[in-house]
């Protein structure tokens, strides 16, 4: 058992760590362009899940056959994968750093809502606790007033809760293909290819392109791809085999923490006292979430 906590700790550590680049590689691949808003979002978006399929190309070879039912909850996870990241993307565009991470990242409360409503899992007391106090944390740095809030926030807030609850709906459609027989690999490579293809062709539909755009704009995507895909998506996929799904995507609340401490180290973005009193508020709430579902870790 302790072996396999701090299998789950290493894990999750660096599924954090890769995942808070990923609003810093957005902001920067926009910087270079020259160019925002939604097309260049979906640009974005599809190219990070383009690469991250083509990557998994290879493993088709031992790709693993499993049940209609799970290869249709694998497909229907892509499908909220590609929404997730279309609408979070986007409001990057509209609204600060710090309101985007923190409110995508709200799906615990989504997670924990539908899980009881879907599986019939009720969270425990400590649970509904730990979400209560980690939403307050989250309020405090999404309604910073402190902050660069962006050109639309009302409209980019909107996009990132509507991130939040698509990526909630991928993380619970993902764990039911898993349990009906598919592996890690498998099903990553299913979603990412479902997702990729979704979202391919939308950018043409407001005028964007695939080409013509700085050479560094490129290795950003290409880093996206690597870190918050590969390694930090497939990460948390990997945990909730191990974990109540409750727990892993309040563990995720920690990105947008992350998120401002590479802004404070790549842009000197420091955060006003309000965003500092909401992540250790947020922190909290993880803590109280966790140890309140220490017994259910397998």
């Amino acid at each position: 058992m302790r072996s396999n906590t701090l299998t789950l700790a290493i894990v999750l550590t660096i599924g954090i760590l890769s995942v808070s680049t990923a609003a810093i590689l957005i902001r920067l691949a926009t910087t270079v362009s020259g160019v925002s808003g939604v097309g260049f979002s979906l640009v974005l978006a599809a190219s990070r899940l383009s690469i991250a399929a083509l990557v998994l190309v290879p493993t088709w070879r031992s790709f693993q056959t499993a049940s209609p039912s799970a290869t249709k909850f694998a497909i229907g996870a892509g499908i909220s994968l590609a929404v997730h990241f279309a609408t979070w993307i986007s409001s990057l565009s509209y609204t600060s750093i710090a309101a985007s991470t923190t409110l995508v990242t709200t799906n615990p409360l989504w997670v924990a809502l539908l899980s009881w409503a879907w599986f019939r899992e009720k969270p425990t007391r400590a649970t509904f606790w730990g979400i209560g106090i980690a939403m307050i944390g989250g309020i405090l740095i999404g309604f910073d007033q402190t902050s660069r809030d962006g050109s639309n926030p009302l409209l980019g807030n909107g996009l990132a809760i509507v991130g939040a609850w698509a990526a909630s709906l991928y993380l619970l459609l993902g764990r039911e293909a898993q349990r009906q027989g598919l592996s890690v690999k498998s099903y990553i490579t299913i979603a990412y290819s479902v997702a990729a293809i979704v979202l391919f062709p939308l950018p043409f539909l407001f005028g964007s392109s695939y080409i013509g755009y700085p050479v560094l704009t490129y290795v950003y995507i290409a880093l996206m791809a690597v870190f918050p895909q590969l390694i930090g998506h497939t990460s948390f996929n990997w945990s909730m085999r191990h974990l109540p799904p409750t727990i892993v995507t309040l563990i995720i609340l920690l990105e947008p923490v992350g998120s401002t401490i590479f802004a404070i180290a790549l842009f000197q973005e420091i955060p006003g006292t309000q965003v500092i009193a909401g992540a250790l508020v947020l922190l909290i709430g993880v803590a109280i979430a966790i140890l309140g579902n220490s017994t259910k870790v397998s």
